[in-house]
């Protein structure tokens, strides 16, 4: 299994090396040096290791300016920052990737829903579904798209839905087409689990702003919080207003003791993304060869970290999570139930034995329960640990007799 693999691996490896490379030659271009590591206090005023950070991650990504800080309490704080910091009262916020993951309907939210959302202050919302093979719905993107649409969304990692995610390819024409229609449209896109597995970033293909978490790939295993926004100088300023307050924005936040592993990790990470994508083709070649369906399938390119699997049934589901914690170096000890988490609209099921907590660049997995019953799981900071995890979930499903493997599969 792991030869007929190697062609995809060496592809893998392709990417991981250029992209390094690209980091590298970010971290000479802004002359880092250990004194960037020290972090501030209080205010944060004059922090040049908070400073040079942001114009590494804006050099790596290809945008005009990045916001990048510890203050950032998850990918959906994230989000949530760029997108309130670029709309208003009257705008609209177009969704033209089908409905977004799970934790953004809260802070899209329902008219008059009295919790800050932003249907809450003015801002309207519409979203258009993609097709039956998972493409763009043109027709219906060039007849939502009006006077007060601001900001296009696009959701590049497939969340919790059975389709492809968006290479930066797809998502390049994405701009070019609907600023064709719009040309003041700003274009937004959740890159979460996608940095570092193409050559480029959405930020070089038009992209206005993106944002993502540094506990998933730029994060490199290291980063013990945060999230990063890049884009254009002008949409970057108005989120970090979001962030702190009106005419202060990126000028203060004290780093604390952040920065040392934020600087490593994102040297670490076009390796780390490699190897946790060697994984995901793995889990794809083995429960393909089982006769379970898997998206993407194993021998096709990569555009985030994610591998989903379709069992079909709750518990062989529920199984597949449970043996991804048992093969876990941290709380292997403890089983995972589907439960009722904050910001998902279903019981999810978590495998989360991580050193940072919900650090789903590390071997991880989840799943709402819900049909078709997917699981999705992402990350692993090395190939090794991915591959063990795998046939150790393999394991679980075999132990509970729920399959059988035939003696031509073994």
């Amino acid at each position: 299994m792991e030869e007929k693999a190697q062609g995809a691996f060496r592809r893998i490896d392709g990417i991981a090396e250029r992209n390094q490379w690209k980091v590298i030659e970010a971290f000479k271009r802004h002359q880092v040096s250990d004194f960037h590591f020290a972090g501030s206090t209080g205010y944060g005023y004059n922090d040049r290791g908070r400073e040079i950070l942001d114009l590494v991650y804006a050099d790596v990504f290809g945008a005009e300016a990045a916001l990048v800080r510890p203050h950032f309490a998850s990918g959906t704080h994230t989000i949530s920052c760029a997108l309130f910091g670029v709309l208003r009262p009257g705008d609209e916020l177009l969704y033209v990737t089908g409905r977004p993951y799970d934790t953004l309907h809260k802070v899209i939210g329902k008219p008059g829903d009295g919790k800050g959302s932003l249907r809450d202050w003015g801002v309207a919302y519409n979203e258009v579904a993609l097709l039956q093979d998972g493409g763009i719905d043109w027709p219906s993107v060039e007849a939502s798209i009006h006077e007060g649409t601001r900001v296009i969304g696009v959701q590049r990692s497939r969340g919790y839905d059975w389709r492809a995610s968006f290479t930066v390819a797809e998502i390049g024409e994405i701009v070019q087409r609907v600023k064709a229609i719009k040309p003041d449209v700003l274009v937004f896109v959740d890159n979460c689990y996608g940095e570092f597995t193409e050559l480029l970033e959405p930020t070089e293909v038009g992209v206005d702003l993106m944002a993502g978490s540094l506990i998933k790939n730029p994060g490199g295993g290291l980063a013990e919080t945060g999230g990063y926004i890049a884009g254009s100088r002008a949409a970057v300023e108005a989120a970090s207003y979001r962030l702190t307050a009106p005419g202060i924005g990126a000028e203060v936040g004290a780093m604390l003791g952040t920065l040392r592993s934020m600087y490593q990790g994102l040297f670490l990470a076009p390796h780390l993304v490699g190897q946790a994508v060697k994984g995901s083709v793995f889990a794809a070649a083995l429960f393909e060869q089982l006769g379970f369906e898997s998206k993407p399938r194993w021998q096709e390119p990569r555009t985030d970290l994610i591998q989903a699997v379709r069992f079909g049934q709750a518990d062989h589901l529920i199984a597949f999570v449970q043996g991804i914690q048992a093969a876990a170096a941290v709380d292997a000890h403890v089983v995972p139930e589907p439960w009722d988490m904050p910001g998902y609209e279903n019981p999810v099921i978590m495998a989360a034995g991580t050193f940072i907590q919900g650090g789903s660049l590390e071997l991880s997995a989840d799943a709402p329960i819900r049909e078709p019953y997917i699981a999705y799981m992402q990350g692993g900071l090395t190939y090794a640990h991915a591959k063990y995890g795998v046939l150790t979930a393999l394991r679980r499903l075999v132990e509970s007799g729920l399959i059988v493997i035939k003696p031509h599969m073994s």
